[in-house]
């Protein structure tokens, strides 16, 4: 069983294209954890393009009595502001994700070669001083598991975009064959090992197989555009299912 972790950002994204404050995040929110999400996530960057700095507060509120039990994932970019997110706020979980503040979505994973290696240790050992659960934002590559560790941190999220894509043409078993060795080789140097990145109803079921210790899935755009067609509560409950192994209605 993987927890089901709902990324709001796109339903910030919709809100912001207005000022009439609609969709409500925050009852996006409870919606998404009263149908079986066992948590959310945001990526709050500089620019605000969807998730505020003022939502990250509302959100930690709104989930107070769900806590620790359903976890806040904070994601992004270990620079100074995001530290200080951090700090104020103390999520459960925070994601470190390699690309600048400006990058128009995170699509490549650590490297952690001596230069960011440089940038992410401290960060991590400052996160875990908060209580945080730190995980790294990694390409399917073995390679890299090694340096995670070295580097502090408590596991890996493994970018499932190549998969999704190659996936949609039929063309997946390589990906994700690659996949299951990195998470088999994180599992073994006893990393958590997350996924996400345009994960979905049909693709999701193959990735379990590959990865059935796999033990979260941080999900949003996908999730976002079937809920479209059939209803937000009643997608989430569907994604919570088919990470839990059951068959989705």
């Amino acid at each position: 069983m993987a927890r089901l972790s709902v990324n709001l950002n796109k339903i910030a994204l919709l809100r912001n294209s207005r000022r009439t404050g609609v969709p409500d995040l925050r009852r996006f929110g409870l919606l998404a954890l009263q149908a079986g999400a066992q948590g959310l996530t945001v990526h709050p960057r500089p620019d605000e393009r969807h998730i505020r700095a003022t939502d990250v507060t509302m959100l930690a509120e709104l989930m107070r009595p769900f806590r620790p039990a359903k976890e806040f994932n904070i994601e992004g970019y270990p620079d100074d502001r995001f530290m200080r997110i951090m700090q104020d706020h103390r999520p459960e979980q925070a994601t470190l994700v390699p690309d600048a503040p400006t990058a128009f979505t995170s699509e490549e994973g650590w490297k952690l070669d001596p230069a960011e290696a440089a940038l992410a240790t401290p960060a991590i050992a400052a996160l875990k001083a908060l209580g945080c659960r730190v995980i790294l934002f990694i390409d399917p590559d073995p390679s890299v598991v090694d340096r995670v560790r070295q580097a502090g941190a408590d596991g890996v999220e493994i970018y499932t975009g190549g998969y999704a894509a190659a996936f949609r043409d039929g063309r997946h078993p390589p990906i994700l064959q690659r996949i299951g060795e990195t998470a088999a080789r994180a599992q073994s140097a006893g990393l958590v090992v997350n996924a996400g990145h345009d994960l979905n109803l049909p693709n999701i079921p193959p990735l379990m197989h590959a990865v059935p210790f796999l033990a979260e899935a941080s999900i949003g755009h996908e999730l976002t555009a079937d809920a479209l067609e059939k209803g937000f509560a009643a997608t989430v409950a569907a994604y919570a299912k088919a990470l839990d192994g059951q068959t989705a209605g």
